[in-house]
């Protein structure tokens, strides 16, 4: 019994898998290629966020911001922070690593993609790593550093889209320049630098 079934083992490996199909050949996969986003001189070079994508990096730091606060939260009892607790928060919230965030091309224009942020294609090239991490890092602590930490958890505190309100959206915000996820205006980040 074991060599018959050792001969038909050796047999299906080297005759391989669909040998026995009598309809024709398999199909054929389908490919497409996707190209890569092609990006400019400013968005490879510069250490500040571009600013056609600072809207939708502002959106993607309120959004690590609030869940930052709200898993602090969580492990009191969703009671406020202490002012020494908030500050440590927003502080590793803008520390973090922000690898998961890149830039994706979509409909014709380049946008950063990853957590919190909108309209993400499955089937698309993100660009992730380089100069990414560092411009979300500074960004956030440029928030914090213009708003405040007393400020920033307040907005958080006021309940869900308050503190993305503030940042993006009001009449400084990144993403207060027309459409949302749009080009923002020259001055929008002042203290980026």
């Amino acid at each position: 019994m074991w060599p018959v079934l050792a001969a038909w083992l050796l047999l299906g490996l080297l005759v391989g898998p669909g040998a026995g199909d009598t309809c024709g050949d398999p199909p054929t996969a389908q490919s497409r290629s996707i190209p890569a986003p092609q990006l400019s001189d400013e968005e490879l070079l510069s250490p500040h966020m571009p600013a056609s994508l600072r809207c939708d990096a502002c959106n993607a730091i309120a959004f690590q911001i609030e869940e930052q606060l709200r898993k602090a939260e969580g492990k009191v009892g969703k009671k406020a922070l202490s002012e020494s607790d908030y500050v440590e928060v927003l502080e590793k919230s803008c520390s973090q690593g922000w690898e998961s965030y890149g830039v994706q091309e979509l409909d014709g224009e380049k946008r950063l993609a990853g957590p919190g942020l909108p309209r993400q294609e499955p089937m698309s090239v993100m660009v992730t790593g380089g100069p990414w991490p560092g411009r979300l890092s500074k960004m956030c602590h440029s928030y914090v550093g213009e708003w405040g930490e007393a400020q920033l958890y307040g907005a958080h505190r006021r309940g869900p889209g308050a503190l993305r309100e503030l940042l993006c959206h009001g009449e400084k915000g990144a993403c207060a320049g027309g459409k949302a996820g749009g080009p923002a205006p020259p001055k929008a980040l002042q203290n980026e630098l």
